[in-house]
């Protein structure tokens, strides 16, 4: 057994997320003291690894819960897709960095042939939406398809594009209170747009996504682009202020 500390210094997890997982039913403890800590076991760290897994394909965490927990999941067939996918992500990042090797080396005007291939993602893209759909259609995600049926790749862009501009708003007030009215508009602003063009944001998603935008990797990063550093944590507290302030 394993304390949560324990856990959370062999996983890179916060003690607050497993707390959170645990709240929510994604990663309960497998055991807890008469004193209240909190214990998990070789299980439980196997289901940990999972939960990490499909958080790399951002996946919200009440649709991780749900995939865990129905009978049809395979992990065996989850591992071998999420290599896979991970070898394309390895093959495209090796891409751009002989890209750039060779911009270090002679220039790009020397460049005979500036191949901007490498820059597209559209393999993994397309893998990604494969796998997730053979993982099992959540609620949320039948509604995300229901509601971008008929959307051309430019609306699609656009939509998206416009979500990230929440984002470029809350970077303008992240240096002020995450409680404060300026930054809890933003909160309500962001939650119903996601339920107008993707899925009904429930408080209860919201809070998934929030931990997702500050959890670190390729999302964090690109709020953080537009919005500026530690817009993704800031977007995060301003979204847990809110939830608690219902």
């Amino acid at each position: 057994m394993m304390t949560v500390k324990e856990v959370s210094d062999i996983s890179g997890v916060s003690i607050r997320a497993l707390h959170h997982y645990d709240k929510i039913g994604l990663l309960p403890a497998t055991e807890v003291t008469a004193a209240g800590y909190r214990l998990y076991d070789d299980k439980a760290l196997e289901r940990l690894q999972m939960i990490l897994l499909f958080k790399e394909l951002q996946f919200p965490l009440k649709d991780i819960a749900e995939i865990l927990n129905n009978p049809n999941f395979n992990q065996n067939k989850v591992l071998e897709q999420q290599i896979h996918l991970l070898e394309l992500r390895k093959e495209h990042l090796e891409n751009l960095i002989n890209l750039a090797r060779g911009i270090k080396m002679i220039g790009v005007n020397k460049l005979s042939k500036l191949n901007f291939e490498v820059f597209d993602t559209k393999k993994i893209d397309e893998y990604t939406a494969q796998a997730k759909e053979s993982w099992g259609k959540t609620e949320a995600w039948k509604e995300y398809e229901q509601k971008s049926a008929g959307r051309s790749k430019e609306e699609e862009t656009a939509i998206g594009i416009q979500m990230m501009d929440i984002f470029v708003e809350f970077g303008q007030v992240k240096d002020g209170s995450p409680e404060s009215e300026k930054a809890q508009l933003l909160v309500k602003k962001l939650q119903n747009y996601i339920t107008a063009n993707f899925y009904t944001c429930t408080d209860e998603i919201l809070e998934s996504l929030g931990q997702m935008y500050a959890g670190g990797g390729d999302m964090t990063s690109n709020i953080d682009k537009v919005g500026g550093e530690g817009t993704a944590v800031f977007a995060n507290k301003a979204i847990e202020a809110y939830i608690l302030a219902k």
